[in-house]
């Protein structure tokens, strides 16, 4: 890009089916580990987390909008826009940005995608941006820095765990071997940091000036793999398939963004401001929403989604409720919907001030736990090997977990992953905390 401040713009899988449910490449399948440390690294999500992803148009602009111009601009067709929260070489001034903002915005159900940017590379960026190390091991706790920092930020704006943060590295030479080093160092440690801390790792990069290389090292077990990868190229085409150099099975399911088209002005319900113009199929923030207790009496919060859990606390009737997303669970009255709160329980929905007490209600997100498969493994009808198979989860892919629950075993675990499809993985190849039981937060089918 790039304003003065812009990084994120130059201004401003023949394979075959095993009984396991998983596809080798022509050989038959062997049990070993799922996966080393990298390049999938595990998610510690929290208990009140959540991820959301977001499929449509978005735009991105150097100092966040006032809420009068966003409201204006729901007559446009975007839905989302990129905010800088934070980094070394963020120039432009924030006045809007806080997290009073963050939680209008959101309520008029828009999407936000927080960008991050500092340290830039040793061989590229502008000349007097602050620069990653060229030294691996320096250049790796630099980008377990700025992780942390860009979680404190989000955490200041009311962004919750489960969250997406979006580094944003600025063209660089490709024919410098020690940057190419220092850069890719960086944003393994920026990307294990996050999943340490319980969020999702992104990262913007020019097609041509970096993201291709970020991409060679896909399936390298010398650094961490980011769960989602956002381009800048701008020749007007919104498609996030089709990129010059990396193949269609990187980052392939909700794992995409594409800046297309730079520094330009728009104009909707008579305000015009001067954005880049993405198409996004991605995670972005979760963020918590308040609604009221309407129950009659004390309202139990459980630790499910679902009359047979645990009632961990209660709550008085009229008491703000801050939700972070919505599940299936047992039915109470006329909606089998859960809210799950920021503490991480569960109420069900029909006591809850959302639009809806029969369904899902907008701008609630499903609750999702995404986490990187270690293989290209096959969707299945069922917890087993024995249902059908429908589909297939790539390599490095996103399983959006919705649910866990016990099957056939593969490998060391009977444990199986409802992704948000509706089908089924085996949890061998899933990057999950666990290989063998089951991993928190996630409920039980």
């Amino acid at each position: 890009m790039s304003y003065p401040q812009h990084g994120l713009r130059i201004r401003r899988r023949f394979l075959v089916f095993t009984a396991a449910g998983v596809l080798s490449a022509g050989s038959a399948l062997t049990f070993g580990p799922p996966a080393a440390a990298e390049p999938a690294t595990s998610v510690a999500y929290a208990a009140g987390a959540s991820a959301t992803h977001y499929s449509g148009l978005a735009f991105d602009t150097c100092t966040a909008p006032p809420l009068s111009a966003i409201q204006a601009w729901g007559a446009s067709p975007y839905r989302a826009v990129g905010v800088y929260i934070g980094g070394i070489t963020r120039t432009c001034a924030q006045p809007q940005l806080t997290a009073s903002w963050v939680a209008s915005v959101s309520a008029l159900n828009w999407r936000l995608l927080p960008i991050y940017k500092g340290l830039q590379p040793p061989c590229g960026g502008r000349p007097t941006d602050a620069k990653i190390s060229r030294a691996a091991t320096t250049a790796k706790g630099q980008g377990t820095a700025a992780a942390g920092d860009a979680v404190a930020k989000g955490k200041a704006l009311g962004m919750q765990p489960g969250s997406a943060f979006y580094n944003d590295i600025e063209a660089y030479s490709q024919t410098d071997a020690t940057c190419r080093t220092g850069v890719l160092s960086f944003l393994s440690g920026w990307t294990k940091e996050l999943h340490r801390l319980g969020y999702v790792s992104g990262v913007y990069m020019n097609l041509n000036l970096g993201a291709k290389q970020l991409a060679d090292v896909y399936t390298s077990t010398s650094y961490a793999r980011p769960d989602a990868l956002w381009i800048a190229r701008f020749d007007s085409v919104d498609s996030l398939k089709g990129w010059t150099g990396i193949a269609d099975s990187k980052w392939a399911v909700h794992q995409r963004a594409k800046q297309f088209k730079g520094d330009h002005d728009e104009t909707y319900g008579g305000v015009t401001i001067n954005i880049d113009t993405d198409r996004l199929d991605a995670p972005v923030a979760t963020v918590a929403y308040t609604y009221t207790a309407t129950s009659a009496t004390t309202l139990n919060a459980r630790t499910g989604p679902a009359t047979s859990y645990p009632v961990a606390k209660t709550y008085a009737p009229k008491s703000a409720l801050k939700v972070v997303c919505q599940a299936p669970g047992s039915a109470v009255g006329t909606t089998a919907i859960w809210d799950k709160l920021t503490d991480g329980t569960y109420v069900t929905d029909y006591y809850v001030s959302t639009p809806s007490n029969t369904t899902y209600s907008a701008p609630l997100p499903r609750c999702t736990y995404p986490y990187q498969t270690t293989a290209t493994v096959a969707e299945h009808t069922g917890a087993g090997t024995s249902s059908s198979i429908r589909g297939t989860s790539p390599n490095g892919a996103l399983a959006w977990v919705v649910c866990q629950k016990s099957g056939s075993a593969v490998g060391t675990t009977k444990i199986w992953d409802r992704i948000e499809n509706g089908r089924y993985v085996t949890d061998y190849y899933v990057a999950t905390p666990s290989n063998t039981t089951y991993s928190k937060p996630a409920p039980r089918c």
